[in-house]
């Protein structure tokens, strides 16, 4: 399904073959990109953030989602698939075995590898800061206890804090506290 020729897939024929499809692909303006495995690494801490994250908001009108959950950035004409993603969407308080996209993230985690690192840093970035409801943005490293966040400031500023071995990560949008130790447990770091 991988686009060699460049040539322009629709939004809607991108969710009905993806839909179909037993590998992940992200979209963007009419070309499909197949997705990369992930390391067990990355599945530890996309999963530790998730359970943490959702233990947390067990209360609160917010989901968390994991993984195979599609974001939609209509800015850019765009389908991703962040590692974490959390939304308080008052749409999401009923789910249907048809809901299939998200397009009012809160938070939004992306776990670095070497091949997607700079697409995460860079190309998602740009188009998730579009996204009116975001409020913070997640970098989590695989190689070393650090997570980088993004936190919106105002309309147009982002503050940027770095979390390492010793921090509790923090994130003001979901008065969320955590460990990093927490979030690297059982991951060999």
């Amino acid at each position: 399904m991988l686009n060699e020729e460049l040539v322009y897939v629709s939004p809607e024929d991108y969710l009905r073959l993806e839909a179909q499809s037993p590998v992940r692909h992200e979209y963007v303006a009419g070309g499909i990109y197949a997705m990369t495995g992930a390391s067990l690494r990355h599945n530890i801490l996309a999963g530790n953030l998730f359970s943490a994250l959702r233990a947390h908001l067990k209360a609160s009108p917010c989901r968390v989602f994991i993984e195979g959950v599609k974001l939609h950035v209509g800015r850019d004409n765009a389908y991703y698939y962040p590692d974490v993603i959390v939304s308080c969407d008052p749409r999401l308080q009923t789910i249907t075995g048809d809901s299939m996209v998200i397009d009012q993230p809160t938070v939004l985690v992306e776990v670095l590898s070497a091949s997607t690192e700079g697409v995460d840093r860079r190309e998602k970035f740009l188009a998730y800061r579009k996204l009116a409801s975001l409020k913070e943005y997640l970098l989590v490293q695989q190689d070393r206890m650090e997570i980088e966040l993004f936190r919106r400031q105002g309309d147009v500023g982002w503050e940027h804090c770095v979390f390492s071995e010793a921090d509790d990560l923090s994130l003001a949008s979901l008065e969320f506290r955590c460990p990093l130790s927490e979030v690297y447990e059982g991951s060999g770091l």
